[in-house]
């Protein structure tokens, strides 16, 4: 296959235009000599993302690297995933990284190994091999169709509005984890825009027959929630695709201004303490966000569950001085006007 050729059928049927307009401002204010990254799974998504970014942006081609990560749960249907990649990217030109998952927990019959366990893994080759090569921004091929399927599942766990905003298209990450900056530029288009962009360029991919499975809750709600949603939904003139990335876009914004507002009002002296004279009074998500901040910012290394969370949330708003657990020995004391994380110790470490 003519890569090359493809790529540039392919840039005329999605111009760059079609891309998403906060990722277009972002690359446009990149040094020349900023160095990208590409998830590449080779899925539609990802190709297409790599086709495009190499025919939109040809002053950058010896500056992108191919990141291919192998979870070893497909067979050899994996391995053909990374020799699609391996041939696409010699074709154009674009370094390829490959990985494989080589802890895999082990797969027996009838069992399913988590989302969150595979993503893990992943994203630490990605951190990994940006870190290594110096790069800031990762591309990542999400599109509407991964809008939709994360906001329904996130509103089945009750997120609020920076779970809701997910995914967005310039995600700048508060430490370097996997990248600072992960970019996704197909957030303005349906994954069916994007494949029959695809074929109409001549371009091939590989199909992970894992996605038709219905062990795995994003699958359920692809396959099954999503199509009956948007017959629900459909009125002539509306896209509920559409609808609900406007939605996503608005919300983001909503958080930004609420979280910029939380910033400006946290204050922390050199022990960590945080003033609470300033939040008095201040709206409930706004607070809710200076305690997060307080909570990353604390010894506390605990992932407080919600019910937790929310004890914290009343003994501030109640404006008494009291003290509630963190868990590991870590105690939040409201005292004197500051919220403290107090470390407790066992009887073989003594009191500092």
């Amino acid at each position: 296959m003519n890569w090359p050729a493809v790529a540039a059928r392919l840039a005329v049927a999605l111009p760059r235009e079609r891309l998403h307009p906060s990722v277009l401002a972002w690359a446009e204010a990149q040094p020349a000599n900023a160095r990208w990254a590409i998830a590449l799974s080779g899925g539609a998504d990802s190709v297409a993302l790599l086709l495009l970014l190499w025919a939109h942006w040809t002053e950058r081609r010896e500056r992108l690297v191919a990141l291919h990560f192998d979870h070893r749960l497909r067979g050899r249907a994996s391995t053909g995933d990374a020799r699609f990649c391996a041939g696409l990217c010699r074709a154009l030109g674009v370094p390829l990284v490959n990985a494989r998952w080589e802890d895999r927990p082990p797969l027996r019959a009838g069992t399913v190994v988590p989302e969150a366990a595979a993503r893990s893994a992943r994203i630490g080759f990605f951190t990994t091999e940006l870190r290594r090569r110096r790069v800031a921004a990762l591309f990542l091929g999400h599109h509407r169709d991964d809008v939709a399927e994360t906001v329904l599942m996130r509103l089945a766990r009750g997120s609020g509005t920076g779970g809701l905003a997910a995914p967005r298209p310039v995600h700048i990450h508060a430490t370097p984890a996997a990248g600072r900056v992960h970019l996704r530029p197909l957030l303005t288009l349906d994954k069916s825009a994007l494949v029959a962009a695809l074929r109409e360029a001549g371009a091939s991919w590989r199909e992970d027959a894992s996605n038709t499975s219905g062990a795995h809750l994003r699958n359920r709600v692809r396959a099954d929630l999503i199509p009956a949603w948007r017959v629900a939904a459909a009125e002539p003139g509306r896209d509920a695709l559409a609808g609900l990335a406007l939605s996503r876009d608005l919300l983001e914004e909503d958080d930004d201004a609420l979280t910029a507002w939380a910033i400006r009002i946290t204050r922390l002296d050199a022990r960590g303490a945080l003033a609470l004279a300033p939040v008095r009074g201040v709206p409930r998500a706004v607070l809710r966000r200076v305690l997060h901040r307080w909570l990353s910012a604390s010894p506390a290394r605990t992932d407080l569950n919600r019910v937790g969370f929310n004890a914290l949330l009343a003994l501030v708003l109640s404006g008494r001085e009291g003290r509630q657990s963190l868990g590991a020995r870590h105690f939040a004391l409201v005292r004197r006007g500051r919220l403290h994380c107090e470390i407790t110790h066992t009887r073989s470490a003594p009191a500092r």
